[in-house]
């Protein structure tokens, strides 16, 4: 592996706002494949009062090289005023999935 892969999460508040922003990505070439998980139920604080709703999350695959460009998206398209988006390092995988990761995330010329 030569470029380090990412895991990247966040939640939605529809099943129409993950499709899109799944789409979006991938279309753009910051993701390589984007997963659509079933609607949980998120238990936060937020402005001082304990918030209780459905989400939609959604777990990208991508670079450390396409990161900043896939949080700049985000953050202009996500509808939350703070939306959750965490990264995490793929330590170990498929090396023929990781490779296809790299090349689907390449910009094109």
């Amino acid at each position: 592996m030569t470029v380090e892969t990412l895991l990247v999460f966040t939640n939605l508040p529809s099943r129409e706002a993950a499709e899109k922003m799944a789409r979006d990505l991938v279309e753009r070439r910051l993701a390589a494949c984007v997963n659509l998980l079933a609607p949980c139920r998120s238990v936060y604080r937020w402005e001082g009062k304990v918030q209780v709703v459905e989400e939609h999350p959604i777990l990208i695959k991508t670079t450390q090289d396409r990161y900043a460009a896939l949080e700049e998206v985000m953050r202009a398209s996500h509808p939350y005023e703070i939306p959750e988006i965490v990264a995490v390092p793929v330590v170990a995988g498929l090396s023929a999935y990781l490779e296809w990761v790299e090349s689907e995330t390449q910009p094109l010329h």
